[in-house]
């Protein structure tokens, strides 16, 4: 969500034919100096292209975790991501006061000029597998969602037109996907993007309210620390939570008074955080040792359970294309000369359909691509970006807290991925 703010270079309109871009080409083109966005509007923006369907798996996260070791990595997390959107604020401001240095919007520009070619294919191999894992996760959350509510416990096992109930809905969404992804600009999407975002706070809101009222009624018996061993597992979770470190560059660029995006980014992402700590322990503290992976599914079978459950499904339908423009500018740019290529948008999204066939579980899924792929984007990038940009103007503490960052970045990538693949595996078997 929220990526409706990013132009594209698979958008060009067939009639004009612009240059070409070359892989020193920005993204995205300098914005305007009109229109550009107050700090209230700041603050729901950073709201938006954070947000997402990462939330529904933290009551389930917290059940493995223990609700207040949970609440601890939520926490830090969001502490981390917003010192590291900084930095990406911080190198831009630094290298555009070079001479020849200009037009820095995108992760991938700024990547370009740290690290030359590398640094941008870094950050664009990072882009392409964590909006994908993204959409795989709305479509496992879909065909799940879906199982449950027309499927019953009885049947959901059950083959439909001699093919399993997840995999048929997978399968009945993709030729619409196809259809949706086709669209070549995302002004066309706007719409479904607003729309969207109100039934992802309108839900969120119905969920919590219905959590407090199953609490109310039964009082479960909760973890509060779940051992070292899952500490790994919740941080994955929790980085995927809060991946929106890309988005950085593009919402300081369309803020109007530049000095206090700090502060707007601050208190965004603190009410962030207490929105993903409340969430999760609501839903942990109604549901017990029965919290679900998605969290929704724990609602019943009532006219508002189905409504709330229906609306997130919509609401993510909606969000695939608009999640994986931004992997389509990556591949159309390498592959297509930064042409408009429905054969390859097509292609991309049989792959993403495919891979979702392969992954039994939301929540583990998401701790895996936050593992993978968010802190290496979120974290270690950024980090090493900061410590080649200002190595001769850093104080020694200075660097060495870049040099923690990577460190764990990297340690969170590499056992988390291994951590999160054991899980996923055990459940298939």
């Amino acid at each position: 969500m929220g990526f409706d703010q990013e132009a594209g270079s698979s958008s060009n309109v067939l009639l004009q034919q612009p240059p070409l871009p070359r892989e020193d080409s920005p993204l995205l083109p300098r914005q305007a100096t009109t229109n550009l966005s107050s700090l209230p509007k700041t603050f729901a923006n950073v709201f938006i292209a954070i947000v997402g369907a990462g939330v529904l798996g933290l009551p389930y996260t917290f059940k493995k975790t223990g609700w207040v070791l949970g609440v601890i990595m939520i926490l830090f997390v969001s502490i981390l991501t917003y010192h590291c959107m900084m930095l990406l604020i911080k190198i831009r401001r630094k290298l555009e006061t070079r001479k020849g240095v200009d037009s820095i919007n995108s992760f991938g520009d700024l990547g370009y000029i740290v690290c030359g070619s590398f640094g941008r294919f870094s950050v664009d191999s990072m882009i392409v597998l964590s909006q994908s894992g993204f959409c795989v996760g709305y479509l496992i959350f879909i065909a799940n969602t879906l199982v449950y509510l027309f499927n019953s416990s009885v049947l959901q096992h059950a083959w439909i037109l001699g093919i399993k109930p997840k995999t048929f809905y997978i399968w009945t969404c993709f030729p619409f996907q196809l259809g949706l992804n086709s669209i070549p600009t995302l002004t066309h999407l706007a719409p479904l993007s607003i729309f969207a975002d109100i039934v992802q706070i309108g839900a969120m809101g119905v969920v919590m309210g219905k959590d407090v009222l199953v609490y109310l009624k039964h009082k479960h018996v909760l973890n509060t620390f779940g051992g070292f061993s899952v500490v790994l597992y919740g941080l994955g979770v929790s980085v995927y939570a809060f991946e929106g470190v890309g988005m950085a560059l593009p919402l300081e660029s369309e803020t109007k008074d530049k000095a206090k995006f700090g502060k707007a980014l601050g208190w965004s992402m603190a009410f962030i955080s207490l929105t993903y700590a409340a969430f999760g322990v609501l839903g942990y503290f109604a549901f017990g040792d029965e919290t679900k992976d998605i969290i929704t599914t724990n609602l019943g079978k009532g006219l508002v359970s189905y409504v709330v459950q229906l609306g997130l499904c919509i609401n993510l339908f909606f969000t695939f294309p608009l999640m994986m423009n931004p992997v389509y500018e990556v591949f159309e740019r390498r592959f297509s000369d930064g042409r408009y290529s429905l054969w390859l948008r097509w292609v991309v999204v049989l792959g993403v359909s495919i891979v979702t066939l392969l992954v039994p579980n939301f929540a583990d899924f998401m701790s895996l691509v936050g593992s993978c792929v968010c802190s290496i984007l979120g974290y270690v990038l950024p980090a090493l970006f900061h410590l080649l940009t200002f190595k001769e103007e850093t104080e020694w503490r200075g660097k060495i807290l870049d040099v923690a960052i990577v460190f764990f970045g990297l340690v969170l990538a590499i056992s988390g991925t291994w951590s999160s693949i054991s899980k996923i595996f055990l459940v298939r078997e």
